[in-house]
């Protein structure tokens, strides 16, 4: 009786905005977590540790708890739109319901930049790994392989993802599990001047000065939690799930973060002897662990980019296709649902053709490809602050004055500070995505007379 009365229910809320239930609600809140830990990787620290280090002058542990913190403001706008619109096309629905359709559409579009590359990148970052490891087998065949492999993942169905996930999620966590292991051994030992402190945390440079570039950079590293939202319809413990999974998923991987990066930076106090900061984490892995846990660090960060994170992302970029081709924003074809395993198995097939043209022509390229990432999320997120405030405030007038204007407001300082952080290429090429938009929407509108303000509620 309490299935039949929560499909009912969940039924009844699409129905509320005028569409009818096609994909298959299978996943439970625990699903929702582990897709959103993994899309936001949790040993991402891996890759860009010396990086972000450096940038926040040796609090890399710093950097992450105040990305973290930061974050939260973002997660929470999209806790309180998912539950009072529970619908596949996240940022995009809620900007279209919540302020204005025609913003909507520019929300949508924006977000789709980078959730069109940021698949692309992770294939030939997990490609150029592997090269290095066998330089017989190009990048791009290595990206070829990983695109092919999740595409039939994804279009066989979200259960079958799921469970996916959850096995590259353990597999991350026992890698990590083992990095902490010798590095608390190493730390015990004094290895390399190794030792017990907060310096990751605080040391003689502390200062917002000192350590917000890194939190600019480190950031980045959450961006994906949002994913977690464009499976509204594929949820079955209720509207506000999304958001209950959206901050435990965010605080989990930022506690997780935080750690790693505490052992690294004790582990190897002196930061300024890193002769790369690309391969920072792994001269730390080898002074702690030898080469096994070197070679399995690198192993483990190819895999959860190439297939976890890739994975997670090609999903979410197909539900937005999916929403937007059903209100006609896209084409038609975007929102066939496969008969037998109920997933948007075009919109899905084209994220993979798109990422296979992408890394085509940038195969040589990724430092330019890492450079366009990012502009699109943070400007979805600048927007989805605005929209918490008009839908509560002046659309519904049902508000609380510190979760629906303090908190959105805070949220949208934050990410206007990180968005002017962007390398400039990244702001560039953005804007100029963004026009392309704006020549389509007027050809929806004016020339092919497309109703463009059925989102409106």
């Amino acid at each position: 009786m309490k299935k039949e009365c929560q499909e009912n229910f969940q039924r009844t809320d699409l129905e509320e905005f005028g569409y009818k239930q096609e994909l298959s609600r299978v996943l439970k809140t625990k699903d929702l977590v582990i897709y959103g830990l993994i899309i936001m990787v949790p040993i991402a620290p891996f890759g860009i540790y010396g990086i972000v280090n450096d940038a926040a002058s040796g609090m890399a542990a710093l950097a992450y708890l105040i990305g973290m913190l930061a974050m939260l403001f973002t997660a929470f706008s999209y806790a309180k739109m998912s539950e009072a619109i529970p619908i596949a096309g996240s940022v995009y629905c809620y900007v279209s319901k919540g302020l204005s359709p025609t913003v909507g559409f520019f929300a949508g579009w924006a977000i789709l930049l980078d959730y069109a590359f940021i698949p692309a990148l992770l294939y030939l970052l997990s490609g150029a790994a592997l090269h290095d490891m066998m330089p017989s087998i190009p990048i791009f065949l290595w990206a070829f392989i990983f695109i092919i492999c999740n595409t039939l993942i994804n279009i066989r169905g979200i259960e079958m993802a799921a469970r996916f996930n959850k096995i590259l999620l353990v597999l991350q966590l026992i890698i990590l599990t083992y990095f902490i292991i010798c590095g608390g051994i190493g730390i015990a030992h004094g290895i390399n001047g190794a030792e017990f402190s907060v310096k990751p945390l605080f040391n003689s440079k502390f200062g917002l000065s000192a350590v917000m570039p890194g939190v600019a950079i480190c950031v980045l590293s959450y961006l994906g939690f949002d994913g977690i939202s464009t499976l509204a319809e594929e949820n079955q413990d209720g509207a506000k799930t999304i958001g209950r999974a959206t901050i435990i998923a965010l605080m989990v991987s930022g506690i997780i973060f935080v750690i790693q990066c505490w052992v690294a930076g004790m582990a190897y106090p002196d930061w300024h002897a890193f002769k790369d900061p690309n391969t920072s984490f792994y001269v730390i892995a080898f002074s702690v662990g030898g080469k096994a846990l070197k070679l399995t660090c690198e192993i483990g960060i190819t895999i959860a980019l190439g297939f976890a994170c890739a994975l997670s992302f090609q999903t979410a970029v197909s539900r937005v296709l999916f929403s937007m081709a059903r209100d006609e924003l896209m084409p038609k074809v975007f929102s066939k649902v496969h008969p037998k395993f109920k997933t948007p198995y075009v919109a899905t097939i084209f994220v993979a053709v798109i990422a296979v043209v992408v890394c085509s022509v940038f195969s040589e390229m990724i430092d330019i490809l890492s450079c366009l990432v990012n502009f699109g999320a943070l400007t979805s997120f600048a927007i989805l602050h605005v929209t918490v405030v008009n839908y509560f405030v002046f659309r519904t007038k049902k508000y609380n004055f510190f979760q629906h204007i303090v908190l959105p407001s805070v949220g949208f300082i934050i990410i206007v500070y990180v968005w002017m952080h962007l390398a400039n290429i990244s702001k560039i090429i953005g804007l100029m995505w963004l026009t392309i938009g704006a020549v389509y929407y007027l050809v929806l509108t004016f020339v092919l007379k497309k109703d463009t303000s059925k989102m409106q509620v």
